[in-house]
């Protein structure tokens, strides 16, 4: 049976693969970027925001329904943008078409995350603003980063910052009881258009590999992690959700051998 499958970030790298694996399948795709997708929408701003999730509702129809929502959509660079396409560019996405996803038999999110949130130094500051869904005192806690010269906290804040937004998300009324499941996929280094930058440099991919080790297989590919992000999208995956699953090769537990659970 078809199903209804949104992709933010679909033009490329991540959201391209799982957009590329649903079409195969002969789903519904309905992909979301800033150029170049079924939808244009810029994730940076409220209004384009509200633009996406305007259009997917209309795409759908007035008795249609979203089955799966994956949000792709990121930016890695040391300014304000970053805080603004990660965070609040997935969450509001993701409240804005949670009726759509509870009209579903079977409705799953899944967030892309990063070994970066969970293991790189962070600000708090950003991580409290975006979690209180403050967008202005995010925005100016990661201005004043910046201009302290942390503007590589802004990333792995951004993602850590989803990643509990996810798991407080998943078990919260209107999420959990209307059957929708909320995980997040956090990789390693993906070989990505967004990477390639940095393995072009010789003293950055010494650092990269410092601050991401990935013992089992190295690099991963952009499918290696569309293939985990459609086992946790499929309507068979029933009793899983509020997870944050590293597809890192290693990484995570090599830099986090001893935390509890």
């Amino acid at each position: 049976m078809s199903r209804t499958i949104v992709v933010t970030g679909a033009g490329s790298g991540i959201g391209a693969c799982v957009r590329e694996r649903y079409l195969k399948e002969g789903d519904l795709v309905i992909g979301v970027d800033l150029r170049g997708a079924d939808i244009e929408a810029d994730l940076s701003t409220p209004e384009g925001r509200a633009a996406a999730v305007a259009a997917v509702t209309e795409t759908v129809g007035p008795d249609g329904a979203v089955d799966a929502l994956i949000t792709c959509a990121g930016l890695s660079v040391d300014k304000e943008v970053t805080v603004r396409v990660n965070y609040f560019g997935t969450t509001e996405v993701v409240a804005g078409l949670r009726p759509l996803l509870a009209a579903s038999p079977a409705p799953r999110v899944v967030l892309i995350g990063s070994i970066a949130g969970g293991a790189h130094p962070n600000d708090p500051a950003v991580i409290d603003a975006c979690l209180s869904g403050d967008e202005t005192a995010a925005v100016a806690a990661a201005r004043a980063a910046v201009e302290a010269g942390s503007g590589y906290v802004l990333y792995p804040s951004s993602k850590n910052a989803v990643a509990q937004w996810a798991r407080r998300t998943a078990v919260s009324a209107g999420w959990a009881d209307a059957g929708i499941a909320v995980n997040v996929v956090a990789p390693g280094i993906v070989l990505t258009p967004m990477s390639a930058e940095l393995f072009a440099d010789a003293q950055m991919k010494e650092l990269m590999d410092a601050a991401v080790p990935m013992p089992l297989h190295g690099y991963a590919a952009a499918d290696d992690v569309a293939r985990v992000v459609c086992f946790l999208a499929d309507a068979a995956t029933t009793h899983v959700t509020g997870q944050v699953l590293y597809v890192d090769g290693g990484a995570e537990t090599t830099l986090r051998p001893t935390t509890q659970f």
